[in-house]
């Protein structure tokens, strides 16, 4: 059977991260939403994503295809239901597209019979700070998939932990002499990852393969650090993608890094207004900042973007690609991609002076920036041209 992960509607409404991925590709939980149903559905998928991003996420067809709302979370009894699905038949909750079953790829479905889904509630990622706020949730179900029937390695002496049986230690994985709480949620160490001396943990919290807290890092769940990343100093309530770094002290705050960023040492995130109002993001759709219905908020930052020593940012930053942000004061709330500068101004990043820091920062963890990646950020530099004043 071919199985198709689609973005559907939901490729704007998780921008800046889907301007360099399908919305399957998001982490949430300790997986990516991909990761998942390739788990649950036990082969690979293809994706139905942006024309700009086909060549790297390839669509395979074939007669019998079922197609997949990239952004919806899996669990088993979803996946029996869509598996279950006849060829003309769609599957809804709530008017929601879960999935439909057809020989082609369709553009619309209005035509198919719907089946609705009342097994359980649907988790899906419908916008950016669902990343963060769904995540508690979605890192237990993970927590649960992955280490049934597994035995975790053991808790290493030194280490001061409350509720063991909610911590798992993959392979190779090293603790030494910290906190670890899983009262409020379960605390998963990937193979090889390091958490070392003075770390206070409070979970839920993934940290995942060859991952860092560093000395005396802080966190409060729900928080998950994706393959490859370092933090440190503080950090509450949010996600980091993969291959990022927030390695020194400064806090961050329901928030959300893509891959390959870096926050300079001592950088802040504003999580909450000073009058305690709701939060407004950036909406790419509108072009305009739209309400998020959160009383906490803090940053999202899309790949390949970094930011100086003491860099602050004010509650509910949105910054796009491959932006480089420095110097004193709080820089404007929506920094589009591709933008050098700060609080004073910023100006239009080059993509060469980009894309060389990007290898280097590749480099440095044994991978290249491929030509496929070097097309996917020219067309995101052409795509959000118009968000740069110059």
């Amino acid at each position: 059977m071919n199985i198709i992960l689609a973005d559907f509607d939901f490729h704007t409404r998780l921008l800046p991260f889907t301007y360099t991925r399908p919305t399957s590709h998001i982490r949430c939980g300790i997986l990516t939403m991909a990761d998942r149903w390739e788990r649950f559905l036990k082969q690979s998928v293809s994706y139905q994503t942006q024309d700009y991003l086909q060549e790297k996420y390839p669509l395979v067809q074939a007669k019998d295809t079922i197609v997949i709302a990239g952004h919806v979370v899996a669990n088993q009894s979803l996946t029996d239901a869509i598996l279950d699905l006849k060829s003309g038949q769609k599957l809804i909750s709530n008017n929601r597209l879960l999935a439909y079953r057809s020989d082609k790829v369709l553009s619309s479905t209005d035509e198919l019979i719907p089946v609705e889904f009342t097994a359980q509630p649907v988790i899906a990622i419908e916008n950016t700070w669902d990343i963060f706020s769904k995540n508690g949730e979605v890192l237990q179900a993970d927590f649960e998939l992955i280490t049934n029937g597994r035995t975790s390695q053991a808790i290493p002496e030194g280490v001061q932990v409350i509720n063991p049986e909610n911590i798992f230690i993959e392979e190779g994985a090293t603790v030494h002499f910290s906190i670890l709480n899983a009262t409020n949620g379960p605390i998963y160490i990937g193979k090889n990852a390091e958490i070392m001396e003075g770390s206070i943990i409070r979970g839920g919290f993934a940290l995942c393969e060859s991952s860092t807290t560093k000395l005396g890092t802080k966190v409060y769940g729900p928080t998950t650090v994706g393959p490859h990343s370092k933090i440190g100093g503080e950090v509450n309530n949010s996600v980091i993608f993969g291959y990022s770094n927030k390695g020194h002290e400064g806090f961050l705050g329901n928030s959300v890094l893509g891959e390959w960023c870096n926050l300079g040492a001592d950088t802040n995130t504003s999580n909450l207004k000073n009058n305690y109002a709701e939060v407004r993001l950036w909406n790419y759709e509108t072009g305009r900042f739209a309400p998020t219905g959160l009383q906490f908020c803090g940053l999202m930052m899309g790949d390949h973007s970094k930011c100086g020593i003491n860099t602050m940012f004010n509650t509910g930053t949105v910054i796009g690609v491959s932006a480089n942000i420095y110097g004193a004061g709080y820089p404007r709330n929506f920094i589009p991609s591709f933008s050098w500068g700060g609080a004073q101004g910023t100006m239009t990043y080059k993509t060469s002076k980009a894309y060389e820091v990007a290898s280097v920062v590749m480099q440095r963890r044994g991978l290249d920036l491929e030509q496929q990646d070097i097309d996917i950020l020219d067309a995101v530099f052409e795509k959000t041209a118009r968000f740069r004043k110059d």
